[in-house]
């Protein structure tokens, strides 16, 4: 599977709709992603998106290991 096919397999999510699903305000979500509890993906432009089943994985109940 190649990077494209990845991408399009686990979408990526802005804060905003990750904020939106996990109920919380997204200056808390970039604080997790700063501190490493939850796995970000820094744009070249500085933002930060976030893997669905990362997502998926938190409103599941369990922590997915960084880099899955």
């Amino acid at each position: 599977m190649n990077q494209v096919q990845a991408l399009a397999a686990d979408p990526l999510l802005t804060p905003a709709e990750v904020a939106d699903e996990l109920r919380i305000d997204t200056d808390s979500l970039a604080r997790w992603a700063r501190e490493g509890r939850i796995e970000a993906i820094t744009l070249p432009n500085g933002h930060r998106r976030y893997r669905r089943s990362v997502v998926d994985a938190i409103l599941a109940g369990s922590t997915p290991a960084p880099g899955a």
